[in-house]
């Protein structure tokens, strides 16, 4: 009876903190995971879907083969699209991606949980670790997937929560800080700052000695997952090379960040290259993440404060300035944060009846993504609520001409909007 109650407990909590998620990890450390996967698994009243990965596992078309072929005895259409592709668009990476984001939105027109257990089998699959990171954008809204695994999945946990994708539970207990479990454990401090043009700090000493910028967007790579592997670092920064040659300047750039640290920054265990845990780094993406979980736990009686101080943080967008395809990921992940801390300070100031302020907010976040057209839609109708009638339909003309050269049109809300403002 004991574990009963412990066990509806935790799905209690579960069901609580992953209710607005698309990835849910419980954490490897936590005692009653698996005993979590088994109730989950047996929920009468919640469709769940079951996969434990095998040792063939070992490779992304391996790994969906073996799904399809579990999957379709709980759902026997699951895999029709995927097994509809030709040969050529199955080694299309995207084309995969949103087929199997096609197939996961047939299997239930209602919430459910699809569990991947056993998932530590593709700790060595890149192309695995990069499928699921790039799935969790396109997961059909109904869907949430929940990781079970005895060692700590290689995803970019801090900017998927950064996005409000992903959380990570310990039991009974949110993770809130300390996501890769690396926090205050070295004698070298470091500060590290990544939103904006990106530094890092020694003693307070700026390090200016990297000799060119590869050596410290390396370093910021390492700190983006738990561990990294070699091919992984590879295929980031120099795809267009050989495997030999981009060994060989691997190599080269993991010397001169050593020499401008002056110590050995990467370490190489079991494989994988990690950050020195003799180094204590202290990073403003990781305090940026939890000032957004605290905003984000409505029982925290300082929310405001946190989404503000969130505001504050950002600086800037991640690794300004540069147009590595891995910085652009993460840069909007990490403005996807930024945009959410100023909708909700928004909010704030129109429960305060400050108009004004909130209008500057929303006009900032329109600043970061002017695409997005519930931002066009909240400025348009505080220009209205200030006042300022000419403003909001002068700014409704703006988008229309901006979506207009796009090849796109305003969608039916904004309009209704705009026609609603000028009767």
């Amino acid at each position: 009876m004991k574990l009963l109650n412990i066990t509806e407990h935790l799905f209690d909590v579960f069901r609580e903190h992953t209710a607005n998620s698309k990835l849910v990890l419980l954490h490897p450390d936590s005692q009653y995971r698996s005993v979590l996967v088994a109730h989950i698994s047996n929920l009468p009243d919640i469709p769940v879907f079951y996969y434990a990965l095998g040792p063939d596992d070992i490779n992304v078309h391996s790994f969906i083969n073996g799904m399809m072929h579990d999957v379709a005895n709980q759902q026997p259409t699951f895999g029709r699209h995927i097994n509809m592709l030709t040969p050529e668009a199955l080694l299309n990476f995207d084309i995969l991606l949103d087929t199997f984001a096609q197939d996961l939105g047939e299997l239930s027109s209602q919430p459910f949980y699809f569990v991947l257990d056993e998932y530590d089998r593709s700790d060595t699959a890149d192309d695995i670790q990069m499928f699921i990171e790039k799935l969790v954008d396109r997961l059909p809204d109904q869907c949430t997937v929940v990781i079970n695994s005895r060692t700590l999945p290689r995803l970019p946990w801090v900017s998927m929560i950064a996005k409000n994708k992903a959380v990570i539970l310990h039991d009974d207990q949110l993770v809130r800080r300390d996501f890769y479990g690396t926090d205050n454990q070295g004698t070298q401090s470091l500060e590290v700052y990544a939103l904006g043009p990106g530094f890092v700090l020694f003693n307070d000493v700026p390090i200016d000695t990297w000799e060119g910028h590869l050596p410290r967007l390396l370093f910021f790579f390492a700190l983006d997952r738990p561990v990294i592997t070699r091919s992984e670092i590879c295929n980031a920064f120099w795809p267009e090379l050989d495997t030999d040659q981009a060994v060989n300047v691997f190599h080269v750039t993991k010397r001169r960040l050593h020499k401008a640290l002056d110590m050995d920054v990467l370490v190489h265990d079991d494989g994988y290259y990690r950050v020195n845990p003799e180094l204590n780094v202290h990073y403003d993406t990781i305090e940026f993440v939890v000032r957004l979980m605290e905003g984000r736990d409505k029982d925290n009686p300082n929310r405001v404060q946190a989404w503000q101080r969130a505001v504050e943080m950002y600086r800037g967008p991640f690794l300004q300035g540069h147009t590595d395809p891995w910085i652009v990921s993460r840069r909007k992940d990490f403005r996807a944060g930024y945009l959410e801390a100023l909708m909700a300070m928004a909010n704030v100031r129109l429960s305060e009846d400050r108009p004004e302020h909130a209008l500057t907010l929303f006009q900032r976040a329109l600043a970061e993504d002017n695409r997005r057209e519930d931002l066009h839609r909240e400025i348009m109708l505080l220009f209205t609520r200030l006042g300022r009638r000419s403003e909001a339909a002068a700014h409704f003309q703006r988008l229309t001409e901006e979506m207009r050269k796009q090849g796109l049109d305003v969608g039916q809300e904004t309009r209704a909007v705009y026609n609603e403002i000028m009767s």
